[in-house]
């Protein structure tokens, strides 16, 4: 194995098959819009299930590793130095687990984490997190929301609990884009269908797109639905019907990007990455049916999966060349150990996505970057434990009474994060194990500056820059990178370990000067207390993440929000809160 990671790399370059149509896959289900709140108060029904993914697709056991690991071949950057923000920082809370499970007028289950979605455009910010959105002015004050996402999209609510509960269908992981250059802001969510009387998981789903009627996202949105069921394109796919989790997105002048990681509903069976295109102007024109759709990805000696696509900042240029390009990435760590490899994905022909007859390929090519492995939970600063300490109580209202002590924080899988294709490059950057010279194994980032080009029409890449965020004794998760179109970007990421409680964080990113110190951007006020990390509840590992988000504003500042536990009010169950900052490169 370790032969495999660390012999010579062969560069490949790979032609996929041709896109198949999916036709009437995508159907225009109405309108949503983002209101003011009704809050109510948290009671009962308070916590549900997802699909068990983490059981059977071993690239996501991150959550059950040890707070430290076997330094064999792990990387060993030097330390970066750790200071406070500059002046040229600002930023405010955003939602927290007590404004998501408000929302709605409290028809919301307690949830963790709060896979994080931002947008900047237009003089707004719009956040989603598991299960919310909010839209926010560039100053902080609360402009809409935070409305609940089953609502804004026109289902059922998540659950209603009394006289007798009912149960919407689940959803999860959402997403958000701004694009600059037509004023329209996309929202995207996964979703399953469920028994309404039970709450169990059925055998329908999809992936759910709002793209918004106008450059205000105040106003009404478009609403899709993408089934993902069983999209076979081909050979039918193993034990479905099946689900596309964590759809991630992007966009060039042509086209909106879906890539989702297909998992099978009720059995155990992983089928690679599924890539959907569609064309932006017939989704932004209310008019989208059909879907180009490339599946279950063969790449290297796996399937590909998180397949990131990329976005290109306001004010910066999308690859025109092969009648329009969409680019996109990802790790191949197949076996959870290290590699030292990254893949470069090229989607040619996006113009004719407007067409009648669209008609995009799909290249990809590997190529050598520095080592990255599958990096261990985090510790952190041990502090007042609320539902810890009431575990141990008895007669504590729950039913339930257990010993609890200090989470670990869970710091996700390697794989790829956050795509930009920005000043000619894509930037993107990884979770990853690492030591530095004064500690153990922690977890840390790495960050890829990759060049495309071509030649003879091969798609050709070039490392151009690389390197590790590390802090001695120290974790840093969940990096997520934006960059503005004169190739300055900030990386976002959460610092925890024995001396921080969760906070959130960043550090500058250039071509020439790489990445700089770390920057404390909003300091955590107590350690991570929610219930996926107590035994009570059936975890181990505290859930965080599972994504930050970044993003360039058209004046080139930069956005960032990320996970942190705030001194805030809080739900019984979980103390997650959320910052967004801004700075200006």
């Amino acid at each position: 194995m370790r032969t495999r990671l660390f012999s010579l790399i062969l560069f490949t370059v790979a032609a996929l098959s041709a896109a198949k149509p999916l036709t009437n896959q995508l159907q225009h289900k109405g309108t949503a819009v983002i209101r003011a709140n009704t809050a109510t108060t948290a009671v009962g029904n308070e916590i549900r299930n997802s699909p068990a993914v983490d059981a059977h697709f071993a690239r996501v056991s991150g959550s059950n590793k040890d707070a430290r690991l076997s330094s064999d071949h792990v990387p060993t950057p030097a330390a970066s130095a750790i200071t406070s923000h500059g002046g040229n920082f600002a930023g405010f809370n955003g939602m927290t687990q007590a404004d998501q499970r408000l929302a709605g007028g409290g028809n919301q289950f307690s949830l963790e984490p709060p896979d994080q979605g931002l947008a900047v455009g237009n003089g707004y910010v719009v956040e989603a997190v598991n299960l919310a959105a909010a839209v926010y002015d560039t100053s902080g004050a609360l402009v809409a929301g935070p409305v609940d996402l089953n609502s804004f999209y026109g289902l059922p609510p998540a659950i209603i609990r009394a006289p007798v509960p009912q149960y919407g269908p689940f959803l999860s992981d959402p997403r958000i884009y701004y694009d600059a250059a037509t004023g329209r802001w996309f929202m995207t969510v996964l979703e399953i269908d469920t028994n309404p009387a039970t709450g169990d998981l059925l055998g329908h789903s999809s992936v759910l797109i709002a793209v918004s009627q106008t450059n205000s996202p105040t106003n009404f949105w478009n609403v899709y639905s993408l089934d993902t069921t069983n999209n076979t394109g081909g050979p039918a796919h193993a034990e479905c019907p099946c689900f596309g989790d964590q759809p991630l997105i992007g966009a060039d002048q042509y086209g909106f990007y879906i890539t989702t990681n297909e998992f099978s509903i009720a059995g155990s069976a992983f089928n690679g990455a599924q890539v959907y295109a569609v064309s932006k102007a017939q989704l932004e024109a209310g008019t989208a049916s059909s879907v180009s759709y490339f599946p279950s990805l063969p790449l290297a000696e796996g399937q590909a999966y998180s397949v990131q696509p990329a976005t290109t900042p306001g004010g910066g240029s999308f690859a025109s060349a092969n009648g329009g390009t969409e680019y996109f990435m990802s790790a191949l760590d197949f076996f959870n150990t290290l590699d030292n490899r990254v893949a470069v994905w090229a989607m040619t022909n996006t113009s004719s996505l407007d067409t009648a007859t669209p008609n995009p390929s799909l290249t990809v090519t590997v190529i050598a970057s520095q080592v990255y492995g599958l990096p261990p939970a985090a510790q952190q600063l041990n502090g007042p434990l609320l539902l810890a300490d009431l575990l141990k109580t008895k007669n504590n209202g729950l039913g339930i009474t257990t010993n609890e002590h200090l989470e670990l924080v869970d710091t996700d899988d390697d794989r790829m994060q956050q795509t930009v294709y920005a000043a000619g490059s894509l930037w993107t950057s990884l979770g990853t194990v690492v030591k530095t010279p004064n500690g153990p194994t922690r977890a840390g980032v790495a960050w890829f500056i990759v060049t495309p080009s071509w030649s003879g029409g091969n798609l050709q890449a070039t490392m151009t820059r690389q390197g590790y965020v590390a802090a001695n004794q120290e974790s840093v998760a969940y990096p997520s990178i934006g960059v503005n179109a004169a190739g300055k970007g900030v990386m976002v990421f959460t610092l925890t370990g024995p001396d921080f409680y969760p906070t959130a964080a960043y550090a500058t990113l250039d071509m020439i000067a790489g990445s700089g110190p770390i920057q404390l951007a909003a300091l955590g006020a107590f350690p991570d207390d929610g219930f996926t990390g107590y035994g009570a509840f059936g975890g181990r590992v505290a859930r965080w993440g599972d994504y930050s988000a970044a993003v360039a504003d058209s004046d080139g500042s930069i956005w960032m929000a990320t996970e942190y536990i705030p001194y805030a009010p809080r739900t019984l169950l979980a103390n997650w809160g959320t910052f967004i900052g801004k700075i200006v490169p």
